[in-house]
């Protein structure tokens, strides 16, 4: 499953900084990039991005991702590798049991996704938005306890 959500998150990351107009051109750069898979595999993938066709001031028409702030087209475009590099995690902030994740847009889901499937025994459960996560932390456990918890499973979180 890690392996899909990585290629995943590189077709994002290939759609907003490249203008691509077929998925053999989308295959190709995901090739360079080391993954190796088939047409009918990038076709689930898009249609799970819900990637769509977009008509450039060309004409031509090239894959673009949903209104996700993240994923916004850039002009000056670093390597995928180096985009990739930069996690989603920002800071984390405590009142009493209840702890706020702040994450690049788009990454809280995923986040806090990872957060509840890894059984944390110090966190009941978290509610995520697109770059906030709330949490609910057991009683007893301390705010240093819950943070060296959570670094097993957001990476970046000291």
């Amino acid at each position: 499953m890690k392996e899909k959500n990585n290629r995943l998150e590189a077709l994002r990351l290939i759609i907003s900084s490249q203008q691509l107009g077929s998925q053999e051109e989308l295959l190709n750069a995901l090739m360079r990039e080391g993954y190796q898979l088939t047409q009918a595999t990038l076709s689930r993938d898009l249609k799970q991005l819900k990637v769509a066709k977009a008509s450039t001031l060309s004409g031509n028409y090239i894959y673009v991702l949903p209104n996700e702030t993240m994923y916004k087209r850039v002009s000056t475009a670093s390597s995928l590798r180096e985009m990739m590099q930069v996690p989603g995690f920002i800071s984390i902030n405590f009142s009493g049991n209840m702890g706020v994740i702040k994450t690049r847009p788009g990454y809280a889901s995923a986040i806090a996704w990872n957060i509840d499937r890894s059984d944390i025994p110090q966190i009941m459960g978290t509610i995520a938005g697109d770059d906030t996560i709330f949490i609910v932390t057991r009683e007893g456990s301390s705010h240093q306890e819950v943070i060296d918890a959570l670094s097993v499973v957001v990476p970046n979180m000291k």
